[in-house]
């Protein structure tokens, strides 16, 4: 059946049998071993689902069967189909649902867990997330140029502008609707707080802070004492200001006066609640809420701080957004952040990827389900969280260009193959009050700290303040400086 597929998608229609469609029209997803096949099918798509091991028939439909062959052991038959079989080939476990559609989407994450949705649409959406390669092919078999294309930058050249405009302008909305019913957008696992308690705040601490808001009002304190006079503060993508309040009290129960505070963002619900989180703390006059779009911000009035707390990962224009600060700082202001400069996508890297594998196996079935995608990750999928919004899109940019327009007066840089397991889709299956799960915690610390140290790894997160021009050697954590953890791309 495979090389029936085969030789379909590659227009070999003489020797295929009379089920088998010469004209294809609509999209669907077929993987054949490690590679994505991107076919047109007729619409009215209708899947099975399977488990592992399955014997899988699909009664007549008007246009489209799509049959999954799954590894070990999997027999399926397509029965009276007018038009196409798509066949997926995946192992172990695959994920399979459908409904009528208008024109056909199939949207498949795979390798090896999959799940596979269709839904009405007007047009074709066919999307793939997969390692290792992707190939597109065009209803007529020959290759089509978008296979190759991995940004928006390279899908704008083919584009006319008003169609990169919307590309922009399309992730700018998925972004909105993202973030909108997002009351604690940083709300962590407890198995984060036990491991960044142990490790992270002393290495904090060595450098004179405790965490990240002590981190912010502790600089923005000592500009305030240095200028000897009222500043003024911007934060970019300050989202539902809770950051930019928790840091606003703090200057007050230490004395300090005479700041304000801007929370820049493109989202009027985050804002919203950015206004009555200032209000509720009565802080509504130094928390100040501004809707704008930071990728295009151009600042209007020098400020002594600009702030950008866990928001550099969503820029699109950090060229534009780094000269703006640079800009707006002037020859005395800072530049703060606390942000991640990972892989793209938040992704890993093959070599800290391969580690990140190795320590997967040993987590039990039930503590690798995603609770953020809500799929089960028999082997960890390294999922491209970029692209819809503008989640990581930059990620890998934000180091490199920081070293070429800043110097930097402090820089404490850390994480990277031990982030998955702490974070938002698999820490909460970490118990605390679990000497087991502590244990794991703190063996991946000491091999992740370990590669770093040597090389092995880049970090995946930065904390820094950083200005136009150097005062005196950098403060940083170990032999940790900002060109040593830059990582070159492939």
């Amino acid at each position: 059946m495979l090389d029936v597929l085969r030789r379909w998608l590659k227009g070999d229609t003489q020797s295929l049998p009379q089920s088998a469609p010469a004209k294809p029209e609509v999209a669907a997803v077929a993987a054949v071993g490690s590679a994505i096949v991107h076919v047109e099918v007729p619409p009215q798509t209708e899947l099975a689902e399977p488990a592992s091991a399955i014997e899988s028939a699909a009664a007549p439909v008007d246009a489209a069967l799509a049959i999954a062959e799954l590894a070990p052991d999997v027999e399926s038959a397509a029965v009276s189909v007018d038009a196409a079989s798509a066949i997926v080939e995946l192992a172990p476990a695959v994920e399979l649902e459908a409904t009528s559609v208008d024109a056909a989407s199939v949207i498949a994450e795979l390798a090896p867990t999959i799940e596979l949705a269709a839904a009405s649409v007007d047009v074709v959406s066919a999307i793939a997330e997969l390692a290792p390669e992707l190939d597109v092919i065009s209803a007529d078999g020959a290759p089509s140029p978008i296979a190759e294309l991995s940004s928006d930058e390279e899908l704008a050249e083919l584009a006319e502008p008003e169609s990169a405009e919307a590309i922009y302008e399309a992730r700018i909305a998925a972004e909105i609707k993202t973030f909108a019913d997002q009351i604690n957008v940083h709300a962590l696992p407890d198995i984060f707080h036990y491991w960044s308690n142990t490790y992270l705040r002393p290495m904090m601490e060595s450098l004179g802070y405790s965490y990240p808001e002590d981190f912010y009002a502790t600089e923005i304190a000592r500009a305030r004492a240095e200028r000897g006079r009222p500043i003024q503060v911007i934060s970019l993508g300050a989202g539902n200001g809770d950051t930019e309040v928790r840091v606003a009290t703090l200057l007050r129960e230490r004395g300090v006066d005479g700041v304000t505070i801007e929370c820049m963002d493109i989202n009027p619900a985050m804002l919203k609640r950015c206004a009555d989180h200032a209000t509720d703390a009565g802080l509504a006059d130094v928390v100040l809420p501004v809707q704008g779009d930071f990728n295009r911000w151009t600042p209007s009035e020098p400020y002594d701080v600009v702030m950008a707390n866990q928001s550099l990962h969503h820029v699109l224009e950090l060229e534009h957004l780094f000269d703006s600060a640079h800009q707006a700082i002037g020859p005395e202001g800072v530049f703060l952040t606390c942000d991640m400069i990972g892989r793209n996508g938040h992704m890993r890297w093959p070599e800290a990827l391969i580690e990140v594998q190795s320590f997967w196996q040993e987590l039990p079935e039930r503590k690798r389900y995603n609770v953020q995608l809500k799929r089960l990750e028999k082997i960890f999928m390294d999922w491209d969280c970029s692209v819809e919004g503008f989640e990581g899109v930059r990620a890998q940019d934000i180091l490199p260009l920081m070293v070429q327009r800043f110097a930097f007066d402090t820089f404490l840089a850390w994480g990277n193959v031990l982030d998955i397991f702490i974070d938002r889709s698999f820490g909460h299956h970490l118990d605390v009050n679990d000497p087991l799960d502590r244990d794991f915690i703190d063996r991946i610390q000491a091999r992740d700290e370990e590669g770093l140290l040597s090389g092995q790894w880049k970090p995946t997160h930065i904390m820094a303040v950083l200005r136009r021009e150097l005062r005196a050697p950098t403060r940083q954590w170990q032999h940790l400086s900002p060109q040593y953890c830059v990582r070159a791309v492939d």
